[in-house]
This record gives C-alpha cells, sequence and structure tokens, in this order.
C-alpha cells in the first residue's frame, strides 16, 4: 500500500489518506485463488492481520470491470461498494454501465448488484433489481442494432441482445419493428460448457411475425402466408474422447421469410438444412449416423432416416497392399414440392429396359431402403521417390426394397434418351418393385504422380523474394467401371449440377444411384513456384493447374472440359486468381471466373472479380475498402450483369469504430431489376465489439 500520508497505531491497522494505492499481489492472490486486485481511494483504513479495510471515494477493478463507489468495505476475498458504478472496459461515453446502491465483487470470480440500473455511459434507463455476473465469461454474447429504411420494408428497426442467464448460458432476443410489415420477436441465445474432456456449444434464434404488407409470392409461386415465421438452430458436442455430435436445425415457414427480413443471414443460407450427426472415431475406422429431415414444405430434400455408416480407413494388410471398405444402410425419402419433374418411365406395351423421359406432374414422393458396400484393394509401387504408381480394384454392392413413388418418377442410369411425351405421364401409384433389387458393379484403374522440381538463385527485395523453387507435378488417373444395368429404381442420390471435374474413383461418387459404366483417363498438371519466407518458411508465388477427362464409354463425349485454375501472388498486397472450363470439341470458353484483389495491410482494399457462365451469367464486381483514420472506414460494392446491361447492385457505407466498444455502419444500397428486394435501402447497425 502508498499514500500521501500513513499512521499506525501498533496493533496491525493503518490509516491511509490521499492517492491511496493497495494492491494485492499476484502470490497473494494465487493464494486466495482470486484475480489480481487494485484499489484507489482517498482514505483507506487497513486491518492487517485480517486483511479487511474500510475506504471513502474508491476506484477499483480488474480489466475488463473496472468500478467506483462512494465508499468501500471487505476483504480480497469480497468487497462491498456503496453507491457504485460498474463500467465494462475503461470508463468512457460508449461503455456499457451498471449503477446499483450495493455492488459485491469477488476479484476474479463474480460481481453481484442489488437495485442496479443499466445503461451506456451516463445513461442507464434499464432496471435490474437484482444482477449476477461470472466474470471468467463474457458480460455480452451478443448485441446489435439496426434502423434503417428499405422500401419494401418501410422504416425500420431491430434490436437483438444476449445476457447471462447461468453458466455458460447467454439468454436474450431480437426484436424489429416494420412500419411496413408490423413487429418481428422471438427468443435467442447461446451456450457453451467445458468440462472432463466433454466439450458443448451451440446457438438458437427465431422470429415471428404478422406480416400485413406486401408479401407477394414464394419460390413455388404461391402466396405468401399472414403468419410467417423462422427457427435456427446449430449445436456440437465432444460426447467423449471418440465421439461426436453435431446439430443444425432451419425452419421455414415460407421460402422468403429470411429473404425479407434478414437478407444478410439468406445470403450465406439460400437453402436451408437439417440434419443430426453423430461420429465414433476407433483406431482405423469410424462408425457414423447421420439424419437428414425436410422440415419445410417448399424445398425438396433427399432425406435419411436415417443413414448407419461404418468405414475402415486405407490400412497396410500384407506385400504393401492396402484394404479400404465401407457399408451403410440407409432409409431414404424425398418429397417434392414443385409442381412438374423431368422423370423416367416406361414406355407402353415394351419392357421395362426401354423407358423414356416423360413430364410428370405433382411429383410427392420418393422412398427406398438401400444397402450399400463398397471394397477396394490398392498397391503403391514407388521405385523412386519422384515417381509413385498405385493400381487399385474394387467392387461396390448395392440393394433397394420398398421402393415407392406416389407419381410416376425414376432416374434410372442406362438409357441415355432424351425423348419427351407428356402423353406418358399417366399412371401413378407403385411403380417402383416392392421386392428387392441388386446391383454389382466393379472397376479397375490407377493412379501415377511424377515429382519433379527446380531451383533458381533468383532474389527480388521490392518483391521480397529469396530464390524461387518450381514443383511441378503430372498425375494420370484411369477408372473402368463397369455397372450392371438396374430395373427401375428411385434415383434418391443423383447427379447435381457442378461445372468442375467429378470424383473419379467408383467408392467417391455421391451420385449412388445412378451409376452407370464409364471408362475413363483423366490428365493433371500441377504447378508451384515458391520463395523462401523468414516466418513460414515458405511462400507460394504462384499456381497453376490444368485437368481434363477422356472418356471411352461408347454414348459418352470423349473429351471432357478442359479446366484450367491459376493462381498469382506475388506479393503479399497481390493476388490473381481464375478458373476457366474450355471445351475443345467446340473451341469455347463455357466459363471464366476470376479474381484481382490490391490491398495494403487494414489501411486500404480492392477486389476485381467476375463470373461468366456461358448462356447464364456474364457479371463484374468491384469490392473495396479504406481505413480514413482510427474510428473511420469507408466501403463500396458495385456489380454489373453485362447479359442485361445493368448495374444491379450498388452499396456505400462508412464504418465507425466507438472506443474500440462498439461498430456502427451507415449503409446506402440500390438495386436494379426485376427482384424481390427493395431498390433502395438505407441500413444504420450497431454491434459490439469488446465484449
Amino acid at each position: 500500500m502508498t499514500a500521501d500520508e500513513m499512521h499506525s497505531d501498533n496493533k496491525d491497522v493503518v490509516t491511509a489518506s490521499g492517492h491511496v494505492v493497495l494492491t494485492l499481489t499476484s502470490s497473494g492472490a494465487s493464494r486466495l485463488k482470486l484475480g489480481p486486485v487494485r484499489l484507489l481511494a482517498d482514505k483507506l483504513v487497513y486491518h492487517h492481520a485480517e486483511h479487511s479495510f474500510a475506504a471513502e471515494k474508491i476506484r477499483l477493478g480488474a480489466y475488463p470491470y473496472y468500478a467506483d463507489g462512494d465508499s468501500a468495505a471487505g476483504t480480497p476475498a469480497e468487497i462491498v461498494i456503496n453507491h457504485a458504478t460498474v463500467s465494462y472496459g475503461e470508463p468512457g461515453p460508449w461503455q456499457p454501465t451498471l449503477k446499483a446502491e450495493k455492488i459485491y465483487y469477488t476479484p476474479g470470480q463474480r460481481l453481484r448488484t442489488e437495485g442496479s440500473l443499466a445503461g451506456i455511459g451516463r445513461v442507464q434507463p434499464l432496471p435490474f433489481p437484482q444482477f449476477t455476473q461470472d466474470l471468467r465469461e463474457p458480460l455480452i454474447s451478443h448485441v446489435s442494432l439496426t434502423g434503417g429504411f428499405r422500401s419494401s420494408l418501410g422504416i425500420f428497426l431491430d434490436a437483438g441482445l444476449h445476457l447471462p442467464a447461468a453458466s455458460g448460458v447467454m439468454l436474450g432476443g431480437d426484436v424489429a419493428i416494420y412500419t411496413n410489415r408490423g413487429i418481428m420477436f422471438g427468443p435467442s441465445g447461446t451456450y457453451s460448457r467445458s468440462a472432463d474432456g466433454t466439450d458443448m456449444s451451440g446457438y438458437f434464434r427465431t422470429g415471428f411475425i404478422a406480416d400485413h404488407g406486401n408479401r407477394s409470392t414464394d419460390i413455388l409461386g404461391l402466396p405468401v402466408p399472414k403468419d410467417r415465421a423462422y427457427i435456427e438452430w446449430q449445436h456440437t458436442q465432444q460426447l467423449a474422447d471418440n465421439l461426436t455430435l453435431a446439430a443444425q436445425l432451419n425452419w421455414w415457414k415460407d421460402s422468403e421469410i429470411l429473404r425479407d427480413f434478414r437478407p444478410k443471414e439468406f445470403t450465406q443460407v439460400q437453402e436451408p438444412d437439417s440434419f443430426l450427426e453423430s461420429n465414433y472415431t476407433g483406431k482405423n475406422y469410424i462408425i457414423s449416423a447421420f439424419a437428414r429431415f425436410q422440415p419445410n414444405s417448399f424445398e425438396r430434400v433427399q432425406e435419411r432416416l436415417p443413414e448407419i455408416r461404418f468405414d475402415l480407413l486405407p490400412t497396410p494388410i500384407g506385400g504393401g497392399v492396402i484394404e479400404q471398405f465401407n457399408a451403410s444402410y440407409a432409409r431414404l425419402r424425398e418429397r417434392g414440392p414443385f409442381q412438374y419433374e423431368i422423370g423416367i418411365a416406361p414406355v407402353p406395351s415394351q419392357p421395362v429396359t426401354s423407358p423414356q423421359m416423360v413430364v410428370v406432374p405433382n411429383t410427392t414422393l420418393l422412398q427406398t431402403d438401400r444397402v450399400d458396400a463398397y471394397y477396394s484393394l490398392s498397391r503403391p509401387i514407388a521405385p523412386t521417390d519422384w515417381f509413385s504408381f498405385t493400381p487399385t480394384a474394387g467392387g461396390r454392392y448395392l440393394r433397394y426394397t420398398n421402393g415407392k413413388g406416389d407419381q410416376l418418377f425414376a432416374l434410372v442410369n442406362n438409357l441415355g434418351s432424351t425423348f419427351t411425351s407428356p402423353s406418358l405421364a399417366t399412371t401413378t401409384s407403385g411403380i417402383f418393385p416392392t421386392t428387392s433389387q441388386t446391383r454389382s458393379l466393379g472397376e479397375l484403374g490407377f493412379d501415377a504422380v511424377l515429382r519433379a522440381s527446380g531451383t533458381f538463385d533468383y532474389k527480388n527485395e521490392a518483391w521480397k523474394i529469396d530464390g524461387l523453387r518450381h514443383l511441378f507435378t503430372p498425375r494420370l488417373s484411369y477408372r473402368y467401371v463397369r455397372a450392371d444395368k438396374p430395373n427401375l429404381i428411385p434415383a434418391i442420390d443423383r447427379p447435381v449440377f457442378s461445372t468442375y471435374l467429378q470424383p473419379l474413383g467408383l467408392g467417391d461418387t455421391r451420385a449412388i444411384d445412378t451409376l452407370e459404366s464409364s471408362n475413363t483417363l483423366r490428365l493433371a498438371f500441377d504447378n508451384v513456384l515458391q520463395t523462401r519466407d523468414p516466418v513460414t518458411g515458405t511462400r507460394d508465388l504462384a499456381s497453376l493447374t490444368v485437368a481434363n477427362d477422356l472418356g471411352f464409354t461408347p454414348g459418352h463425349r470423349d473429351v471432357s472440359g478442359l479446366q484450367v485454375e491459376a493462381a498469382l501472388m506475388p506479393a503479399r498486397w497481390l493476388q490473381l486468381d481464375t478458373f476457366q472450363r474450355f471445351s475443345p470439341n467446340h473451341s469455347t470458353v463455357n466459363e471464366f471466373n476470376t479474381g484481382f484483389t490490391l490491398h495494403d495491410a487494414s489501411a486500404w482494399s480492392v477486389r476485381f472479380s467476375n463470373s461468366f457462365l456461358r448462356s447464364q451469367i456474364e457479371a463484374y464486381a468491384i469490392d473495396s475498402r479504406a481505413r480514413l483514420n482510427e474510428s473511420y472506414d469507408v466501403l463500396a460494392r458495385l456489380q454489373y450483369d453485362a447479359r442485361t446491361h445493368r448495374l444491379n447492385e450498388q452499396a456505400y457505407g462508412l464504418v465507425q469504430n466507438l472506443d474500440n466498444t462498439w461498430r456502427i455502419s451507415y449503409i446506402v444500397s440500390l438495386y436494379s431489376g426485376p427482384r424481390r428486394e427493395s431498390h433502395f435501402g438505407l441500413n444504420v447497425q450497431i454491434e459490439a465489439t469488446g465484449f
């Protein structure tokens, strides 16, 4: 303890006055199992034997909590402060504060108040008769305030807050007022726990509104209902050292609820997914249980109710041979809300092996139980460290039972027909055999890799280049897959749209129900140019990957799109990346995407990008951000659609930093073209950054 004056009565009682500073040392704090204690006062009476004191005009705290009061008394184990104010972070006009008649403070552990008011700075409008905070946990896990104007919503104000409810649990809610639509509200919260090797964390968020505005139609073209709602929940848990659990729920009453009221969240999740998954990891195997649900009525989901799977990781079995095995049982179901689907049905008076394409209205249900097993053997051969050759052989077995379809809908894989006849869309229920069906598939192939490198003594101080190393890796893979021709099978796991080369091996594909014979050779060239780096050891300066498939299956095109993916990073402040898909058969570029980024640490950044997909997309975008000073950043985003000659999106904003505690964004958005979003928007958003 230090002070301007100290007086002692020789009975371990010290009276100090004038700039009194009392500090409990770290060793003392450790002995008492407390956090560090530092106390400032105008006057203090200290009883050394009891480690107790009484003080006037007191200030004390340990980051990030600080308190001051008219008087205080207690011990390092607990301090009672009268007529006190507590702030989160150093006291200032924008810090969260709490005023109370009495505050009970256990340094580094707990804060408890009686008769308190909460607020910001000197304004405390929120009453808290009693408040308890574990100082080892965040004061607030979420706080946000957004306001502005959108022509579809009117003037709006959206607020969210989470406060401690129990150890590791933060509860609160979100309330939003829209002058053109109504009030949306719902509880929300976060939780986390870590004890005895079992970790758990998650969050939930909800929203409910009686929407009296112009709701328009949903993704199916149906009117959006007046009563609208959504529920979002995510959960992860470590049940044991080798057992995990993950869950996610996204329930939307209509397809446009997040797009209308939570556009930032909708940008990230436009197709909601709900699942439950648990994995048990053994020494060289994984057992998993996975369930996917369809809680929403407006989307098509390949449900798994459930899927149980066993994966044997690649395991040596002697002689250099490696085995790999996986098997699964899945109850599959798919319900479709769309008005029309492309399907396959047998042609009348012809065998089932000759179906044709038909348009089927009101498809409602596909269902089957499936057993799937795959086994492969491979033998890596590496005569040198720069070459390896791995022949592989494998087989896959599929068994389908309890097939069901309430409408004509089946995608079988051996036809290649494009005939369309709506007149064939007749009958309906039970077109799939209820007896079991089996399929057997086999594969032969190899993977060959050649590794070459070269070094060059080139240095450039301006670009921070200290020598060059070129890594060149040609890859050649071949797979011959032989598949029997199936009967009518509910094709639930079928190909999805993708412009990238798909997995080549029989055991890697996910389009299980449409597997067919193939004969494919894949050639790829990987190039990486590196230099020395004093921090990370090496730094990539450039990369180039070229890949192409050659098909030899009758009825299939011989050459796939030539894919070229490149990146250039000659300095930390510059990056250029590009992806191109070129059709050798027609000498046309089918896809071309690029991005060019410049940045100066946190001072400024700008990115130019384009997306081109022949006959579908031709868009250009600019994203930029610049730091004006410690308090203000500016940002801008432009997106241009070359096919319609229209500037689809413009956004201009100013971001303000208040005392490293709050971030305020002021953003003006302008949209063009037919779209559900408003053509004009003004957003003012306040987010907590320092809790």
